[in-house]
């Protein structure tokens, strides 16, 4: 038995913020106007409604696909609605869901190790329907008060966040599916990315609910790491980059993605570049590629995830 990828959809908060609003509404320190698209290619990102959580996005994603009957709901986000219970209860709860539910949490990569976990449960007959799905709720941790330029760089990495819904239905089938999938992680970088808020490290100051980190170490880390979990991942299955209808990229910043694209030598016409529109949408940034290239049933895809901790992600699916 497989696990075949048999639904995507993304919801995208209608509010945006263009960069040049972003810095316009920063108090405190800007190095020059214009530095955060030009650093990174970011032009817009969405911003949800004060009264919506990232339980919401993750629903309005869900409705768009036939969830009825799922057996199994994951909630795989590096946001959360509260740190108890698990925001997959609040997902469930609001779909009228009665199944059993966890949540999957490992920054950008969560959405990408929920269908690696949905696929094992699947391929071992546990679950038959499962719904993955997220909710990305960055906005709420942007630092809009800066003091200088070195807060400024530790802030800098959440100018370019956005806030995104999507969900992904994995469902049993006997012919295709996801038919790779490989991850490794050095979690020595932990530090160099984190919203140290709300844990049992810094339960209640205000200070440590901003998301801070140093965008040339964790670039550094990611290349340290090395790209051999993706060069490895076409040498075992025998493919090319050119045998996928798209290769989903998780994407940061346009001049890293042209470094690591370079690097895998994937070529410009199997990627959907998402991020100047909609930018950084965390987990659900290649469930948005997915969408935005019209992936449909019969089509070859990869994922390739790369998340703060460090980690990194690669999985293959015949759709």
């Amino acid at each position: 038995m497989k696990a075949r990828i048999s639904g995507v959809a993304t919801h995208l908060p209608e509010h945006t913020m263009t960069s040049d609003e972003v810095e316009a509404r920063i108090q405190g320190y800007v190095p020059h106007r214009g530095v955060i698209e030009r650093m990174t290619g970011v032009v817009r990102r969405h911003v949800a409604p004060d009264d919506q959580q990232a339980s919401d996005l993750a629903v309005a994603a869900a409705r768009l696909l036939d969830h009825r009957d799922a057996d199994l709901l994951i909630f795989a986000s590096a946001s959360q609605d509260m740190v108890e219970p698990a925001t997959a209860h609040i997902v469930a709860a609001k779909l009228g869901l009665s199944c059993p539910v966890f949540d999957v949490k490992n920054a950008c990569n969560s959405l990408l190790n929920g269908l690696q976990v949905a696929e094992a449960l699947i391929r071992t007959e546990a679950h038959r329907k499962v719904l993955v799905c997220t909710g990305e709720m960055p906005s709420r941790a942007v630092r809009w008060r800066v003091e200088g330029r070195a807060q400024f760089v530790d802030a800098f990495a959440g100018y370019t966040l956005s806030d995104a819904g999507a969900a992904v239905l994995v469902t049993a089938d006997a012919d295709r599916g996801i038919f790779y999938r490989d991850f490794s992680a050095d979690s020595r970088a932990w530090a160099i990315g984190t919203l140290p808020g709300g844990g049992s490290a810094h339960p209640r100051d205000p200070e440590y609910s901003y998301f801070r980190g140093d965008g040339r170490r964790l670039k550094e880390a990611f290349e340290l790491v090395g790209p051999d979990i993706f060069l490895d991942a076409l040498k075992r299955t025998g493919l090319t980059w050119e045998d996928f209808s798209l290769v989903a990229v998780h994407q940061v910043a346009l001049p890293y993605l042209a470094v690591l694209t370079q690097a895998l030598g994937i070529p410009e016409d199997r990627l959907a570049v998402t991020l100047p529109e909609h930018g950084n949408c965390a987990s659900a940034t290649l469930p948005l590629q997915l969408c935005a290239a019209g992936a449909r049933p019969g089509d070859r895809v990869a994922l390739l995830g790369l998340g703060g901790g460090v980690s990194l992600g690669v999985l293959f699916a015949d759709l």
